[in-house]
C-alpha cells in the first residue's frame, strides 16, 4: 500500500468502509495516523474494531475539531449529503483517496501521473494507456475509477507512471492532484442529479483538472473542432495536445486493432497514442500495443457466436451518447436497451438508428424507450433481459448482431452494471447449451 509520513500523527475521518474507503483507512493507519470510522453495514465496521488507532463512530455525530479530513467515498453526493455541510462547520475539508495519493506524492519514488477523465470512454482510455506504457516496459499501473484502490496498491519504482481513470465525483474529492498529463475525453450531460441539474456545474469539475496542474503540465482535450478554443481557454495556460493530429498516423479503425473497432475508439485511440507521445514511446511500440489491446469487460465485448449471430456486451454503456458509438460499429443491430434513465429521450442514439434492425426494450424505462423507438424500428417490450436475448435471438439472422447497450444506468433491475453484463453473457451461454461459442 501507499504510506506516507504526512499523514503520521493526524486525525482523520473515513465514511464508507468499501473497496476505496477500507483500502483509504488501512493506507492512513499504516502511516501512523488515528482514524474515525464509519459504514452504515456492521460487517463493514467490524473489520475495524478493537484496532489500535481507530475509533467507529458516525462522524455526523463527532466533534472533527483538529482533524485533518474526511475522507468520503466518491458515491457520497456533495451536494446533497449532510458530511459536507458539518464538516465545513468544523473546518474540515471533504477528500478521497485520490486527494491522499496527491498528498504522498513527494514521498514516492519519482515518477509521472496521466489523469484521464470525461463523460464516455474513460475506462478504455486509461486501460489502453497503461497497455501501451507496460508493453513499452515502463513500471505503471492504473486505478482511481478503474482497478484496485490506489491507496492499496505498492508504490512503483523510480520512473513509474500513475494512470488514473477520475471521475468528476473523485476530481471533486482532491484540490492538489497535479497531474503531469491531464487529458479530458468529452463532456456530454450526465449525473446532472450530482450537479443540481446544472451542466455548467457538472462541464466545471472535470475541468478542474486542468486547474490543478502545474504551468508545465500537459493538457490532452478530445473534445470536437468547433470546442477547440473553449476548451484550451479553459484548460488554461499550458502545452495542448489535441488528438486530431494523431487521426493520421494512428487509423482506429484498423482490422488488426480488434478491441478497438467502432468510430467511437478514434478518441479512446487519440488521446491514448497523445499521452504516449508525450511520455516518449516510440510509435513501433504504440502499434504493437494497439494490435495486442484486450479490451475491456462490459464495453463492446464480444462475448460468443451463436448460429452465426454476434453477441456482444457493452453494458457500460449507462447514458445514451455512451450507446451511440456501439450502434455506429455494427450493421443490422438487435438492439436490447433500458433501465433507469438518466435523461429523456434517445440522445445521440438518433443519429445511428439506420444501424438498428429491431430493439428490445428492458427496465424501468422500457415502455418509454417502446415508445420512441416503435414507429422507426420494430420494437418488443420484454421487460427483463433474459427475455430480451431470447427474442433477439429468435429474430436474428446470420451475419445479426444482439448488442446489450442499454443507455441506462441499471440499478433498477441489477446491482451495477457489470452484474447486468454478467446476466447477458449468461443468457448468451445459455442460448449455446452452456457455453456461448
Amino acid at each position: 500500500m501507499i504510506t506516507a509520513p504526512v499523514f503520521a500523527g493526524k486525525r482523520y475521518g473515513v465514511l464508507g468502509l468499501a473497496r476505496s474507503g477500507a483500502a483509504t483507512a488501512e493506507a492512513l493507519l499504516a502511516s501512523g495516523a488515528e482514524l474515525l470510522v464509519w459504514d452504515d453495514r456492521p460487517e463493514a465496521r467490524e473489520v475495524f474494531a478493537g484496532r489500535d488507532g481507530v475509533v467507529i463512530a458516525d462522524p455526523l455525530e463527532a466533534d472533527l475539531t483538529g482533524y485533518a479530513g474526511v475522507a468520503v467515498s466518491p458515491g457520497v453526493p456533495l451536494n446533497t449529503h449532510p458530511i459536507k455541510p458539518y464538516a465545513d462547520s468544523f473546518d474540515v475539508p471533504v477528500i478521497g483517496d485520490i486527494e491522499l495519493f496527491a498528498q504522498a506524492r513527494e514521498f514516492l519514488p519519482p515518477h509521472k501521473v496521466v489523469g484521464i477523465t470525461g463523460t464516455n470512454g474513460k475506462s478504455t482510455t486509461t486501460a489502453l494507456t497503461h497497455h501501451i506504457l507496460k508493453t513499452a516496459g515502463l513500471p505503471t499501473t492504473m486505478g482511481g475509477n478503474i482497478g484496485l484502490p490506489i491507496m492499496g496498491q505498492d508504490p512503483l519504482p523510480e520512473g513509474g507512471v500513475y494512470v488514473l481513470e477520475l471521475s468528476s465525483y473523485q476530481i471533486d474529492l482532491t484540490y492538489s492532484l497535479d497531474c503531469d498529463v491531464a487529458v479530458l475525453l468529452n463532456i456530454t450531460p450526465d449525473h446532472l442529479d450530482r450537479y443540481d441539474g446544472d451542466f455548467e456545474k457538472y462541464a466545471a469539475a472535470k475541468f478542474r483538472l486542468f486547474a490543478q496542474q502545474a504551468k508545465d503540465g500537459v493538457a490532452v482535450l478530445g473534445g470536437l473542432a468547433q470546442q477547440e478554443e473553449d476548451w484550451r481557454r479553459r484548460a488554461g495556460k499550458r502545452k495542448h495536445s489535441f488528438w486530431r493530429i494523431h487521426a493520421d498516423t494512428f487509423d482506429p479503425w484498423s482490422e488488426e486493432w480488434p478491441a478497438l473497432g467502432g468510430p467511437h475508439s478514434h478518441q479512446n485511440v487519440g488521446c491514448a497514442t497523445a499521452v504516449a507521445e508525450w511520455l516518449a514511446v516510440d510509435d513501433q511500440t504504440v502499434l504493437s500495443a494497439l494490435r495486442t489491446f484486450p479490451g475491456l469487460p462490459h464495453r463492446m465485448e464480444r462475448v460468443g457466436e451463436y448460429g452465426g449471430v454476434a453477441y456482444v456486451n457493452d453494458s457500460k454503456a449507462t447514458n445514451t451518447a455512451a450507446s451511440a458509438p456501439g450502434l455506429a460499429a455494427f450493421d443490422n443491430v438487435h438492439w436490447i436497451l433500458g433501465g433507469l434513465a438518466k435523461e429523456p429521450g434517445l440522445g445521440e442514439c438518433e443519429a445511428e438508428l439506420s444501424h438498428v434492425k429491431a430493439a428490445y426494450t428492458i427496465g424501468k424505462s422500457g415502455p418509454d424507450f417502446a415508445a420512441l423507438l416503435e414507429d422507426r424500428v420494430p420494437t418488443t417490450q420484454c421487460g427483463t433481459l433474459d427475455k430480451a436475448v431470447t427474442s433477439a435471438a429468435a429474430a436474428a439472422e446470420p451475419g445479426d448482431t444482439v448488442l446489450l447497450s442499454p443507455a441506462c444506468a441499471s440499478f433498477d433491475q441489477f446491482r451495477d452494471f457489470e452484474e447486468r453484463g454478467d446476466a447477458f453473457r449468461a443468457a448468451v451461454a445459455a442460448l449455446a447449451g452452456g457455453a456461448a461459442v
